[in-house]
């Protein structure tokens, strides 16, 4: 929103959300009969509509994903800030632009005599559209920009724009629906003229929005790839052709570089920055890389999380993990992702972030859940682990820590397998069990006497159980094989606190990995569900309280959070991956995998002194 949002500020389907799209049905509808029922002599125009507007947004969507994966990992990113929450919000919605284009196509072909039948190619109409926008249009946006950089303009429409400082490909088509207009009519003019004069295409229409996305793209993807080269190769190119950095500096400096795509004008009328040379050198050259200090090692879980991550889809990845009707739609692409993931074994940088002046990174393994629980893909999964962790040690990191199922005792017995492996390690790897064992232990109610611990034992549940009764919180256990191995690991002094029973009426229940539908129909009304899992049980109970999975909030000194950790809403942290960041804040020299487990006091209070905070959220 502008700062003092003027006329025409929303768009008129805006309160309709994803619904909006109901607007094109009538024409679709319309397309529809004409080509089954007409008499052949309505044309092409009509046809290609609705296919180039799904060709547009896979199109938009590709240069958002191609952007994310780039300034995570590329050396020539522009601007080095953090993006937001906030922005993600305001440029949820780039795809209106491309709603409206198609909408007026269809009343151009109804309204405007002649343009249904437009041919695919005429050469005459696409020389034409190219000069119109070389000089009219060009030159009729420099000075609307200008004028839109006027305090009366850019405070109730431009400013909108431009609160995005670091920018996206999407960040060039978010704008107010008046701003948008008057830029479509300066658009239309070219492919108005051609219809007028007879020389229209479909390949002239087709061609000049493809030509204005990518550009609008380019400029916007906050990553130098314009090669050198080409400037060489043809020295007058720089004065029709921008590159990243320089609309970029527009972005930063804003009076300056004003050019739609042609910085011609700006020459010519003195606007140029005079950094802009110098800053394309830089960012293509490169900045030396920074190393990071802690990695979190994680992996997809459903086949449909891909959509979800920083590289998917950044209206899902800015939310919790749910499942979307409309992601159905897409499951040709989903199951060829997954086909791609299995074939492409390397782990990936999903993002960066930082804080005080420690380099975080999140890396995935290309593999699902389902593909973890399988036996026959243990070795591979193990395999692709070890690289990383190498990988990382070669970066030069200081810690890994292991999310969902990277951990698991079966896999590598709990990261030891890796230490083990490799006796020389520098690296230190961290599970993370101490401090989700403390975020547990806070949320319990106050005044707990007694919890029924549920799920199979794992080192997590047994530190948790050890920890509890050392509380002289009593742990009552329903599995006989999970109380028998408590029993025999504890100390003599505290087995008494471990108790059989299968007397499901406790008022708290803690929740690890294999709870089943059975044993949450036996909780009484009112019950507790804190997880100590990784994964969060099935909300099956609605008479019940379901606590997320253990989690932190994090500090407002964390930069460029703008995704959401699967299940977990904004801004919270799963205790595993925070677990790394302080272990490599506090410089701890010590591993915390296998037996080993860090002292809980000390984790918790590291944890509290950097700015992470409790979060105990539930919902019935």
């Amino acid at each position: 929103m502008a700062s003092q949002p003027g006329p025409l500020t929303h768009w008129p389907w805006h309160k309709l959300g994803n619904f909006k799209y109901v607007l094109l049905a009538p024409w679709v509808a319309r397309s529809m009969y004409k080509t089954i029922w007409g008499d052949g002599q309505d044309g092409n125009l009509h046809l290609t509509v609705f296919p180039v507007l799904l060709l547009r947004l896979a199109y938009t969507q590709l240069w958002i994903s191609l952007s994310r994966y780039q300034t995570a990992k590329t050396k020539h990113k522009i601007v080095n800030k953090s993006l937001d929450f906030d922005q993600v919000d305001r440029e949820r919605n780039w795809d209106d632009q491309i709603l409206l284009t198609a909408l007026l196509v269809y009343l151009g072909d109804v309204a405007l005599p002649g343009v249904s039948r437009l041919p695919w190619w005429e050469t005459r109409g696409v020389v034409l559209v190219a000069l119109l926008h070389a000089g009219p249009v060009e030159f009729l946006y420099y000075w609307l920009h200008r004028a839109l950089h006027h305090h009366f303009l850019y405070s109730r429409y431009h400013s909108h724009h431009h609160a995005s400082i670091v920018t996206e490909p999407i960040t060039s088509v978010i704008h107010p629906f008046g701003e948008e207009m008057a830029y479509f009519l300066l658009f239309a003019i070219p492919l108005v003229s051609v219809a007028v004069s007879g020389t229209g295409s479909i390949a002239s229409l087709v061609g000049y929005l493809v030509y204005i996305d990518f550009m609008n793209y380019l400029g916007h993807c906050n990553f130098e790839l314009v090669p050198k080269w080409l400037f060489d190769a043809f020295p007058p190119l720089k004065y029709i052709m921008y590159t990243p950095t320089f609309h970029s500096l527009h972005h930063t400096q804003f009076r300056t570089n004003y050019s739609l795509f042609m910085p011609l004008y700006d020459y010519i009328y003195g606007t140029m920055d005079k950094s802009t040379g110098e800053l394309y050198e830089t960012c293509l050259k490169g900045k030396e890389e920074e190393a990071p200090d802690a990695v979190h090692l994680t992996h997809l879980t459903t086949p449909e999380s891909i959509y979800h991550l920083r590289l998917g889809f950044a209206s899902l990845s800015s939310r919790p993990y749910e499942s979307k009707w409309y992601i159905l739609l897409l499951s040709p692409f989903t199951f060829a992702s997954v086909l791609l993931t299995w074939v492409y074994g390397a782990t990936f940088t999903v993002e960066r972030s930082r804080i005080k002046k420690l380099n975080a990174e999140t890396w995935a393994i290309p593999r699902y859940t389902f593909q973890y629980k399988s036996p026959s893909h243990r070795e591979e999964i193990k395999d692709l682990i070890e690289k990383a962790i190498l990988e990382a040690e070669d970066r030069g990191a200081k810690v890994m820590s292991f999310g969902l199922m990277n951990q698991r005792d079966e896999l590598n017995q709990f990261s030891e397998l890796y230490r083990k492996n490799n006796l020389k390690l520098r690296i230190k790897l961290v599970d993370g069990t101490s401090l989700a064992a403390a975020v547990v232990l806070h949320t319990l109610p106050p005044g707990t006497k007694e919890a029924l611990l549920v799920g199979k034992l794992s080192k997590l549940s047994y530190v948790l159980a050890l920890a509890l009764c050392q509380k002289s919180i009593q742990v009552l256990v329903p599995r006989r094989e999970v109380y028998d191995t408590l029993k025999l690991k504890f100390p003599r002094e505290l087995q008494d606190y471990v108790v059989f029973s299968k007397d499901y009426s406790c008022e708290v229940w803690l929740v690890g990995d294999g709870l089943s539908d059975q044993e949450q129909r036996k909780a009484a009304k009112g019950v507790q569900f804190i997880p100590f899992s990784q994964f969060p049980p099935k909300l099956l109970r609605k008479d019940c309280y379901y606590h997320t999975t253990p989690a932190l909030m994090a500090p407002k000194a964390y930069e460029n959070l703008h995704a959401c950790e699967n299940w977990l809403p904004r801004k919270v942290m799963s205790a595993w991956r925070v677990a790394g960041i302080v272990h490599a804040l506090e410089g701890w020299d010590s591993h915390e995998c296998g037996d080993v487990v860090t002292d809980m006091k000390k984790v918790w209070r590291a944890s509290l002194d950097h700015g992470f905070h409790p979060w105990n959220n539930k919902h019935v």
